[in-house]
């Protein structure tokens, strides 16, 4: 802003378009450019310029005030002249003004397009005070033009005629506005300068505001200057340290430490380390400068600084967000697993909409050979990031997941922080491989190290023992796989997300099979595709005779074996069968192996068929009862746990309990002993879902009624002949229909369990639901015949 001399008087009228400032102040006599892009605005400077070409110009009280009212703007304002004009392309317009004197706005009207208002100029007053003492006056205009003159040698930004205007001025009102309009005031502060009609008043307040200027320029001056000496020091210790290193090298006395140490600091600078991270890397390096390069400690040393510099603090991959591309990725490296899928696109369409979200921790659970581990890699590369697996089966010491502390030999950071390392990534995928199988011992539990890991409070700030640091692991997708959750700690468990992977079904595997297994190992075989073909008869054999299991590992072995006698056929050049059948899977596999009893041949009497979960998946249990003469006696064999026994006592006391209603007699438990067995008894079993089965069993041996044999059953008894609802429903479902049975009974409480079952298992089975031990023996037992136990 410049100040200059009207050169007349000039008259004020008593009605001016107004024209509302924005965190800006016009002083009288000064020279300003103003922005306008307000519609009303423009309006205003138009008529201005159709008349005398003064505006009002008000300051508003709150700058984002758009449509300001009388109550908005302050009621001193400068009265301007308009000396120029400019209209831009994007309907601005820039004005150049010339404030006149100081005017107070009386009323603000709306005229239609733009504001008007009622002003009344306001005549600068001298006190008699002022008068008296122009000794004063003088003194303190020099005290504030001495200050211009110092703020601009301290590199204060002022346009060079503004101090050959001030040093001319006599008047102390017209200095005072000179000087204020060259401060950084704020608009409330200008405004309280503008309301001085006081000259000497005014020119007091501003030399105070300019001496607080200068103070502010005067510390920002010395900053400036230690930072210079700072930059100086430190060019000056490289420049020393640059010619230390030439004279060692001239003399042959090169150190190796010193190497070290730059190409330690040369990485430091290149990268955007964490504060507390490159204090330590500093702190460490200084204590290695000065130890002997061949002292014990030193190497510790070395591999401290060699970790902290070689971790990812600051590498990130970007995440492929999206879903499409991500979805099809899963779809081509895994069949089915719909509801994991589902999970991780979740998680990508939650990404897509907010960039800070914390990684889920997700815990697979199912049966070995389902895909868990593959799994994994299959969501690293659709997500884009970087895959590490981390296999804790075994793992007893803690120090295995939180590091060593550096005063052991040979210690080294925990798994956690090697994967991160090794994964080249702050935000890899990162998977815990069987964590059901870690333990504990006098060396920690490893389980309780876990829980910081994976709890999304605590994991931002993971304290290796090693390093002594943090590293922010929340970045990190968390996979953990396990066969069983029952010995997971119950804390540990809570923190992660579960997701059950049940065994595949027949047309599972059979899609599984042609889409990846056979090409895969007609590839690692060096076998073409179109050399040897499979039949589905050839792999629905496999499946059902071959491989009886939950996951693929046992049907991914035997295609295996059938590719290399085929590539042996090959290699001595024999002939090539180009097509396996069923018939001819003998050949190459020899017989079957010994399967467990499928469904009965026939009804039977004193044989039910159970359903049992197991951590491979689910399977078929037989139970079988002989009833002997002897004195009421139950003995129960094959191996059962507590449970299981305890549900065969309630068992036999329910149905002593309904003897009239089963047409039995005291007798008939009296003079009789039962004989209850599950065979395969080398492998243990428990758990109270053989209830009914052991049930049903009894009362076919009593009553002398078969069991049909396409019926399997599961479910808890208790005394009174409630049926109670188990877990295990899809995995027992789907054994059933493995085993060939087509009828299943569940508790009536499960009947919400069907909704996760395959179409295929929901087709080919009818289910009936038990609410009572009746209902059971009315669908499982045949009416009474004739037939001879076995």
């Amino acid at each position: 802003m410049v100040q200059d001399q009207l050169r007349e008087p000039v008259r004020i009228p008593d009605t001016l378009p107004v024209l509302p400032l924005r965190d800006m102040v016009v002083y009288p006599f000064i020279i300003a450019p103003l922005s306008i892009a307000r519609a009303s605005s423009i309006r205003a400077v138009d008529r201005a310029l159709a008349s005398n070409r003064m505006v009002l110009l008000a300051t508003q009280r709150e700058r984002d005030e758009d449509n300001p009212t009388a109550a908005d703007l302050y009621e001193v304002g400068t009265v301007a002249v308009i000396m120029r004009m400019l209209k831009l392309p994007d309907d601005r317009i820039r004005v150049l003004v010339q404030g006149v004197c100081r005017a107070r706005l009386n009323t603000l009207e709306d005229g239609g397009s733009f504001f008007e208002g009622k002003v009344e100029p306001l005549i600068e007053a001298v006190s008699d005070d002022d008068a008296d003492q122009p000794i004063e006056c003088e003194a303190l205009m020099r005290t504030v033009k001495k200050a211009l003159e110092r703020g601009v040698n301290l590199g204060k930004n002022l346009p060079s005629e503004v101090q050959v205007i001030a040093n001319n001025l006599e008047d102390p009102g017209r200095l005072a506005d000179l000087v204020a309009s060259n401060l950084e005031l704020d608009a409330s502060q200008a405004q309280d300068v503008l309301e001085m009609v006081e000259p000497m008043e005014r020119l007091r307040v501003v030399a105070g505001q300019l001496k607080r200027e200068l103070d502010l320029l005067s510390m920002q001056h010395e900053i400036d200057s230690l930072a210079r000496d700072e930059i100086d020091r430190s060019q000056r210790e490289y420049y020393l340290r640059q010619q230390m290193k030439a004279i060692r090298n001239e003399l042959g006395e090169g150190s190796e430490l010193e190497e070290e140490v730059e190409e330690i600091r040369d990485k430091l600078a290149e990268r955007d380390l964490p504060e507390a991270v490159v204090e330590e890397i500093e702190r460490e390096l200084k204590r290695l400068e000065r130890m002997h390069p061949d002292a014990a400690e030193a190497a510790t040393i070395r591999n401290h600084l060699e970790w902290l510099v070689e971790l990812p603090w600051d590498v990130d991959t970007e995440d492929n967000l999206e879903l499409k591309p991500a979805q099809t990725i899963l779809d081509e490296d895994h069949y089915g697993l719909d509801p994991v899928k589902e999970r991780i696109i979740e998680y990508l369409a939650v990404r897509k909409l907010k960039e800070a979200h914390r990684g889920p921790i997700l815990c697979f659970v199912g049966p070995p050979g389902v895909g868990k581990t593959s799994l994994g890699r299959s969501i690293a590369r659709a997500m884009g990031r970087n895959f590490v697996r981390v296999s804790l089966g075994g793992v007893r010491d803690e120090a295995e997941i939180r590091g060593h502390r550096r005063t052991y030999i040979g210690s080294m950071p925990g798994r956690i922080i090697q994967s991160v390392r090794q994964s080249g990534s702050r935000n890899p995928v990162m998977m815990l491989d069987e964590v059901d199988k870690l333990g504990n011992d006098f060396r920690g539990d490893p389980q309780a190290a876990l829980l910081e890991v994976l709890d999304p409070e605590q994991n931002f700030s993971f304290r290796d023992h090693y390093l002594g640091v943090p590293f922010d692991l929340s970045r990190v997708m968390f996979i953990a796989t396990a066969n069983l959750m029952d010995t997971i700690h119950p804390a540990f468990r809570d923190r992660m997300e579960t997701i059950r992977l049940p065994g595949y079904t027949e047309e599972e595997k059979l899609e599984i099979a042609r889409r990846h297994l056979i090409p895969k190992q007609l590839e690692e075989n060096a076998l073409h595709a179109g050399k040897v073909r499979f039949s589905e008869g050839a792999i629905r054999e496999l499946i059902n005779r071959y491989t009886r299991e939950a996951g693929l590992r046992n049907m991914e072995r035997r295609f295996a074996a059938i590719a290399r006698k085929v590539a042996r056929r090959v290699a001595e050049g024999r002939r090539v069968p180009t097509r396996i059948s069923a018939s001819s899977l003998e050949t190459y596999l020899g017989p079957p192996p010994p399967q467990a009893e499928e469904t009965l041949e026939g009804a039977m009497v004193g044989v039910a068929t159970g359903l049992a979960w197991t951590a491979a998946g689910g399977d078929v249990l037989f139970i079988e009862a002989l009833r002997m003469g002897g004195k009421g006696r139950l003995t129960l064999t094959g191996q059962l746990g507590d449970v299981m026994k305890e549900s065969g006592q309630a068992a036999l006391s329910w149905a002593r309990s309904r003897a009239s209603s089963l047409g039995l007699r005291d007798e008939d438990f009296d003079n009789s002993d039962i004989h209850v067995h599950v065979p395969e008894g080398a492998i243990p079993k428990d758990g109270p879902s053989a209830g009914i089965t052991i049930a049903s069993t009894l009362v076919s041996v009593l009553t002398n009624r078969a069991v049909r044999r396409n019926v399997a059953m599961t479910g808890e008894i208790t005394l009174r002949g409630r049926v109670l609802p188990i877990g295990g429903v899809k995995e027992k479902v789907l054994a059933a229909r493995r085993a060939g049975a087509t009828r299943v009974i569940l508790p009536k409480a499960n009947e919400k369990d069907l909704r996760d079952l395959p179409k295929p298992a929901l087709r080919d089975l009818e289910f009936s639901f038990a609410e009572m031990m009746e209902d059971v023996l009315a669908v499982a037992l045949e009416p009474a015949l004739e037939v001879a136990s076995r």
